[in-house]
């Protein structure tokens, strides 16, 4: 299913050449923390955030391609790949706020952000904290916008969490958790869409320290219940601001219903689905993925933030409110 604007075929002429080596890591120190984080390219800033246990590594086979028309950047989150592991605070707002000093640090004022799972609900509650420096939203697969998740990542929200991770990291456990995952992905299951990188989530936490921050961080936004972070009863605030949903019609952690009900919530949005795909439909088809995101941006306005108009919606919040949610709710049925 596709809705919205098809991809355009991009101005050539307006291409740069960008190699890998113009990707690698690098680290800025924030607040007493070491950061770590790519960029490359040059022109309007486009925001990379990952998700859960992962990395700005998930993105390496996109950026060239986005850094010929935009200066990219993709952090690893506090708590994530190379960046420091504090006893510190992993909550979504943290987390926009760690985001809005790290484009400061590096000069820049606004960004088209692009966020993934978590970092989907990362880039709402930057969008929401800063509108003033928020010119679109694309949101891969995001959390935030509905109760349900894989039920293990609400186990892993339980008390003993760190026992259970540690498990799944010795060699026959995980040997073994290898092979489940071959199976399910045999069996065309929709865990079996998602199954590899799920592991490789695994794998980024050898140590304590690592397990330490990822726990943190899920029980921020999960519980035993689900989702515990919605930004549905803000979407109003969003009018005005580009938006995109891309979604896999098989994601086995955050169902594509979640992506239905927050394009409802969010009139104007656009909603692309790529049929198949798992959890990482940037992965699964990377190419439409960059072309739509490419196009997204070459067809929209930057959003034009007002002091007023905030003003406006907040007061009218209520009643904005209330048919959001009606909407959300057809949507579901």
């Amino acid at each position: 299913m596709v809705t919205g604007l098809e991809p355009q075929t991009p101005d050539r002429s307006r291409l740069r050449s960008v190699g890998e080596d113009d990707v690698q890591l690098r680290h800025r120190v924030v607040h007493g923390y070491g950061r770590a984080y790519r960029i490359a390219g040059e022109g309007p800033a486009v925001l990379l955030v990952h998700g859960i246990g992962d990395s700005s590594a998930t993105w390496v086979d996109l950026i060239p391609g986005l850094a010929r028309r935009y200066t990219v950047i993709a952090p690893d989150l506090l708590g994530h790949g190379a960046s420091d592991k504090p006893r510190a605070d992993y909550s979504v707002a943290a987390y926009a706020n760690g985001m809005r000093d790290l484009l400061g640090v590096l000069g820049i004022d606004r960004a088209t952000l692009v966020g993934h799972s978590l970092g989907g609900g990362v880039a709402m509650q930057f969008a929401y904290q800063f509108p003033e420096r928020t010119e679109r939203l694309v949101l891969v697969s995001a959390g935030g916008v509905g109760r349900e998740v894989n039920p293990v990542l609400r186990a892993v929200s339980l008390p003993g969490a760190d026992l259970l991770l540690s498990a799944l990291t010795l060699p026959g456990m995980r040997h073994g958790t290898g092979l489940f995952a071959e199976l399910m992905r045999m069996l065309d299951t929709d865990l079996g869409q998602d199954a590899r990188e799920l592991l490789n989530l695994v794998d980024s936490l050898p140590d304590a320290t690592s397990r330490s921050a990822f726990i943190r961080t899920l029980r921020a936004v999960v519980d035993w219940r689900g989702q515990v972070v919605t930004m549905l009863d803000r979407c109003y605030l969003a009018q005005g601001m580009p938006t995109m949903l891309l979604w896999g019609s098989r994601d086995s952690v955050v169902p594509v219903d979640h992506a239905h009900g927050a394009h409802a919530a969010m009139p104007g949005s656009r909603l692309e689905i790529f049929e198949g795909a798992g959890h990482f439909p940037f992965h699964a088809d990377p190419a439409r993925f960059l072309a739509l995101v490419e196009d997204f941006i070459e067809t929209t306005r930057p959003a034009d933030w007002s002091k007023e108009r905030w003003r406006e919606l907040l007061r009218a919040g209520r009643g904005v409110e209330e048919e959001l949610q009606l909407a959300s709710e057809r949507s579901a049925t």
